[in-house]
């Protein structure tokens, strides 16, 4: 016999997981890692329920893993015979109670309120001990941390595992389930635990018998076996009934863009099969836009180009069976905020920035026709995306990046243009001349915007070499040369030139050598004078801002006077932006930043004792030309535009070299530059626009000292192209002087919108073209007059807009200008085919619409003769004519002829109009016989019928006593009726409406006479009365229903008894009749029993009844009141 052994061991492992084992209720507070303690409960599942087997108490667990002998099972329930009973069917539970905290290591704690099942099983043993303890199950039951908590915590979550293992080897006695421990506890060697693959259950679940459903629950660790069994019913899916007529059907529902092509496809059963598509329920034809395609059993059906109205329901229809989908048409993406045009230095940032109209859009960047994607090789290029925003970045601009950049969606393009330059270096302090001394310290020091830019120094072309002497140093932007005891050697032109800049800063170093005369002479003075420099004998030209220092070498002994003069004025300050600084041999003339008032002529004077010398000089300051003047645009295409200017009005001074040109967007504050040498002319073609964008232009004056401030802005202008040509051209009529042209607009229209047409003719083989019209034509449809009878004319039409006129559609055959004969045709419409009905007040308006070369008469008759009512009006056009009558009446009536002839070629119709009112009241209402109950009527058609047939009467009758009238037939048919069903004792009068289309007639005819209905000739005959017999034992039809209250809270019972006599009613409590106590209420509402129980407590349970009887019989219920008391901890006891 299988049995479980008499002793049995469970162990409980604690392990790090990667998922914590806590629910969402958990709460986190500080602490240790310690379990207090955990309650472990074993319970039997069998037919009467779950009843606990034994509840232990272990010690907490510590280190990293811990597995504790909770407890054995001393004994287990045995049979009659005293051997185990084996439980067979039968389901053990190990529920874990985990402590209210749990301390982890990081001083974090776990609260709990959850009672954890670790597993569940059914197992039949085949000895009387375990060969070996059961596998523990793989899944163990676990709960998730909320998403907050998980973040903090998933680190420090356990699994918990249940096992059962065998007790120790020997007899199975008490003391065998007596286990140490202390040894238990120990720390172990943590095993290595084998990752399996992760199983979907539920699929697993989904393809097993039920039958299988505990086991597959036992092997995965499924606890909830309810809820296991609620998620499968849920999944499973009624199966579709399979169809006859297709194979494969339609997806759910397609998703395309506009202007995208879309294929819709199914397959039928039946290749023979023929299949309707039908959008919205319309019927799809195959047209230039679906196209339909059946190839074996697949049948699909094309929509070339989709627009918004596609987005729609569509159907297949093969047979009686139907496919449904949906075509979801999404517009294109926009773009709302255009690309800004780029201009740069190598080295920098560049940001394109576009907006499109929605979120998540795709673009697609593209540089001269080449698309930018991040898997390019050695791609520089980044692309970001933010909502709407979409930015292509580059990090260090290069001359390779200069180019055109587009960003395309499917529902538009933009454009920008990136121009990259040589960065710039500003000298912030250029190098000055120096003049020193024997053994003095020469220092040339300048100043450039750039820490980074490094140098080289060079002295009359040649590099200079750091030396003992001769130092160099570069501090931040200050580069220095300095050199020590100074020599004579020493003299010369010294050069900065930045590494990697066309640039280069010159100064001059003097040197001064003093000479010691011992035998004391005169000599003249002279003025050593040195202008090689100049442009000009004497002329010293200086660019305004910079420093004039003119060093001048005189000689002469004794030491001469020197005076400078500018004009008859005589500079003399030694101080100021205008000084003389004088030494023996040396006068210098310092000018300090040079102004345009500083140009003129200078004279400089030597005497001493032996003689005078005197030099003139001429100084001319020079400066940046003034900005250009009268910027405007002249010309605008496609994408580019003709700006012309004007010379500056002052050139600095020296002659313009040429301009420099820049353009910009409208809004925007970033200037592109459109050349980079300088151009000589004062018009120029900027290239590269966009169309339908506004620019702004801005010229820059280049003369040899440098380039003057940006011109004031032009007027706003927008390059716009000439449309296309217009399409579709041709001839509408022809007569013998006119020709009636009309024609489609253009397919490009662009930015410039069309402003209208002009019509232009010749005479087949001339090519002087004449202009028709003198205002442009805003409609596509123009008639050309005044044209030469029989002459063959070419006619051509071009479109207009702001940009010019657009390549013309010209007719490609010549027009005989000759009126064709053409039999005149009535088109009458056909609801004017038959009689035409008018109510009386109503509108009237007829269009009819003819046919005809020349143009045919039209005339109207009515009744045969001339139309010449004035009520009644005719208006005729070249196409067709109209009938109207503004208010129509009962003499309109008739038949209107219309007539249209040209020559003797004549077609006529006839139209029939028939003016209705409502009709007149019935003439002669008699009462012309009274029977019983009934009255017989009958009158005479009223005298005017409202010029229609009268379609049925209404009838109604009045009491004489009461004068109201109510409807008695209505819709009658003939002239006559009977009215039934009335009351004896009244006496009655008639009236009668006649009816046609238009409604009921105003008035009623009223009867001449009454009809008494007369108590003469009726008796009345009860019939006699049968008592019937109607007596009945008692019987329940709704019996008493067990109850379950809780104490202190009222409560009734209730049921429902027939029976006749009435029967009598005893209430009882556990078979004793209750009596008139006042804790029971009895009630008794037409055969409802009611018993009413106050403020139950714990001996008002047990079982009442309901007893009736009367003189045939008695019956009785009964039920079962239980009445439990709430606990203080929330839980019911039961007593």
């Amino acid at each position: 016999m299988s049995f479980f052994p008499p002793s049995l061991n469970f162990v409980l492992a604690w392990e790090p997981s990667p998922s914590p084992p806590f629910g969402d209720h958990s709460e986190i507070e500080n602490g240790r890692n310690a379990v207090t303690a955990l309650n472990f409960t074993l319970t039997q599942a069998s037919s009467d329920g779950e009843r606990p087997v034994n509840k232990y108490i272990c010690p907490p667990p510590s280190g990293q893993r811990s597995e504790l002998i909770i407890y054995r099972c001393p004994s287990w329930p045995t049979d009659e015979s005293g051997e185990s009973q084996p439980w067979r069917g039968s389901t053990l539970h190990a529920i874990m109670e985990l402590p209210r905290r749990i301390k982890m290591e990081d001083d974090r704690l776990f609260t709990f309120s959850h009672i954890f099942r670790l597993f569940t099983f059914s197992h039949i043993c085949a000895s009387n001990r375990l060969a070996s303890p059961p596998p523990p199950p793989p899944h163990t039951h676990t709960h998730t941390l909320s998403s907050r908590r998980q973040k903090d915590f998933s680190h420090q979550s356990r699994h918990l595992t249940g096992f059962f293992s065998s007790p120790p080897s020997g007899d199975a006695g008490e003391d065998a389930g007596e286990l140490d421990f202390s040894a238990l506890l120990k720390k172990r060697e943590k095993k290595q635990v084998e990752v399996k693959e992760e199983v979907d259950v539920w699929e697993i679940l989904k393809a097993a018998k039920p039958c299988d459903y505990e086991k597959i629950a036992f092997e995965y660790g499924i606890t909830d076996l309810r809820g296991m069994l609620k998620r499968l019913k849920k999944m499973k899916k009624v199966e579709p009934k399979k169809s006859d007529a297709f194979l494969r059907k339609l997806d759910s529902a397609y998703s395309v863009d506009k202007g995208k092509k879309i294929q819709l496809s199914v397959e039928v059963a039946d290749p023979n099969a023929p299949i309707k598509w039908l959008k919205n329920g319309q019927e799809i034809k195959p047209s230039a836009k679906y196209v339909f395609e059946s190839v074996g059993n697949k049948r699909d059906t094309h929509d070339n180009k989709c627009n918004l109205s596609d987005d729609a329901a569509y159907e297949c229809v093969a047979g009686e069976e139907k496919s449904f989908t949906e075509v979801f048409v999404k517009p294109p993406v926009t773009i709302t905020k255009l690309l800004d045009d780029v201009h740069t230095v190598v080295g920098e940032r560049v940001e394109f920035e576009v907006e499109v109209s929605e979120e998540g859009a795709n673009v697609k960047w593209m540089k001269d026709g080449v698309e930018l994607t991040r898997d390019m090789a050695g791609s520089k290029y980044r692309f970001k995306k933010d909502g709407k925003r979409h930015i292509l970045i580059i990090n260090e601009a290069t001359k390779e990046d200069i180019g055109m950049y587009h960003v395309f969606t499917n529902g538009g393009e933009s454009k920008a243009e990136l121009e990259v330059e040589d960065k710039e270096l500003q000298v912030l302090q250029s190098i000055a001349d120096l003049t020193v001394k024997s053994t003095e310290q020469a220092v040339f020091k300048c100043e450039v915007s750039d820490e980074k830019v490094t140098g080289k120094w060079f002295k009359d072309g040649v590099e200079v070499r750091p030396s003992d002497r001769v130092k160099m140093t570069h501090v931040g932007r200050t580069h220095k040369l300095t050199i020590d005891d100074v020599k004579p050697s020493d003299a010369g032109d010294y050069t900065f030139v930045p590494d990697g800049y066309a640039l280069s800063l010159s100064a001059k170093l003097n040197f001064l050598e003093i000479k010691i005369d011992y035998v004391p002479r005169q000599d003249p003075p002279k003025i050593h004078l040195d202008t090689s420099g100049a442009s000009s004998k004497n002329v010293i030209t200086v660019v305004a801002g910079n420093k004039l220092r003119l060093d001048v070498e005189i000689s002469g002994e004794p030491a001469p006077t020197v005076c400078w003069m500018r004009g008859d004025k005589v500079v003399s300050e030694a101080e100021g932006r205008v000084r003389v600084e004088t030494r023996k041999t040396l006068s210098s003339f310092v000018i300090e930043g040079a102004m345009k008032e500083d140009e003129g002529a200078y004279s400089l004077t030597v005497t001493n004792p032996a003689g005078e010398d005197k030099a003139e000089l001429f100084v001319k300051i020079v400066d940046v030309p003034n900005p250009p003047e009268n910027v405007k645009c002249t010309s605008v295409g496609e994408d580019c535009a003709t700006v012309t200017w004007d010379p500056p009005a002052f050139d600095g001074g020296v002659p313009i070299k040429g301009y420099l040109m820049e353009r910009k967007k409208v809004g925007s504050s970033r200037w592109t530059k459109l050349n980079f040498d300088v151009y000589e002319s004062t018009t120029y073609e900027a290239k590269k626009m966009i169309e339908g964008v506004l620019y702004e232009m801005r010229v820059y004056a280049v003369n040899g000292i440098g380039v003057s401030q940006p011109s004031a802005n032009s007027k706003p202008f927008m390059p716009i192209a000439p449309t296309s040509e217009p399409i579709r051209l041709t001839v509408e009529d022809v007569t013998d002087t006119t020709c009636t042209l009309k024609w489609r607009p253009p397919e490009k229209v662009g930015a410039g919108g069309i402003n209208g047409y002009i019509l232009e003719y010749c005479k087949a083989g001339s090519e002087e073209w004449v202009q028709a019209n003198q205002d442009l034509v805003e409609r596509t449809q123009y008639k050309v007059k005044d044209l030469p009878v029989g002459e063959k004319m070419l006619f051509r039409v071009v479109a207009i807009n702001i940009a010019g006129r657009s390549p013309p559609a010209t007719l490609p055959q010549a027009v005989t200008i000759r009126e064709i004969m053409e039999h005149p045709k009535i088109r009458l419409p056909r609801h004017l085919r038959t009689k035409l009905l008018v109510v009386v007040g109503e509108k009237v308006n007829l269009v009819i619409p003819f046919q005809g070369k020349p143009r045919p008469v039209a005339t109207w008759f009515k009744d045969g003769a001339p139309l010449e009512d004035r009520s009644v009006g005719t208006r005729t056009s070249e196409v067709d004519t109209i009938l109207f009558i503004r208010s129509a009446e009962r003499s309109h009536s008739g038949t209107y002829t219309l007539s249209v002839q040209i020559e003797n070629m004549l077609d006529s119709a006839d139209i029939r109009i028939q003016v209705i009112d409502k009709p007149g009241p019935p003439t002669d209402v008699q009462i012309t016989e009274v029977w019983g109950l009934n009255v017989s009527l009958e009158w005479k058609l009223p005298k005017d019928d409202g010029n229609c047939e009268i379609i049925g009467y209404t009838i109604e009758k009045s009491d004489m006593k009461t004068r109201e009238w109510f409807t008695t037939y209505e819709h009658n048919r003939r002239p006559s009726c009977t009215v039934s069903d009335l009351v004896i004792g009244n006496e009655y009068s008639f009236r009668v409406f006649s009816e046609n289309i238009c409604g009921l007639s105003d008035e009623a005819g009223v009867s001449r006479n009454t009809a008494v209905i007369s108590k003469t000739g009726l008796a009345y005959n009860p019939l006699p009365f049968k008592e019937k017999d109607v007596s009945s034992s008692p019987k329940f039809t709704a019996p008493l229903v067990d109850r379950s209250v809780v104490a202190g809270y009222a409560t009734a019972i209730s049921c429902a008894v027939r029976g006749h006599p009435k029967p009598k009613i005893i209430w009882m409590k556990n078979s004793m009749v209750i009596g008139e106590d006042p804790k029971y209420l009895m009630q008794n509402k037409q055969g409802v029993l009611t018993l009413n129980i106050r403020k139950p407590c714990l001996f008002d349970s047990g079982r009442y009844s309901c007893r009736a009887v009367n003189d045939l019989g008695q019956d009785e219920v009964e039920c079962k009141v239980e009445v439990r008391v709430v606990q203080e901890k929330g839980e019911e006891a039961k007593k």
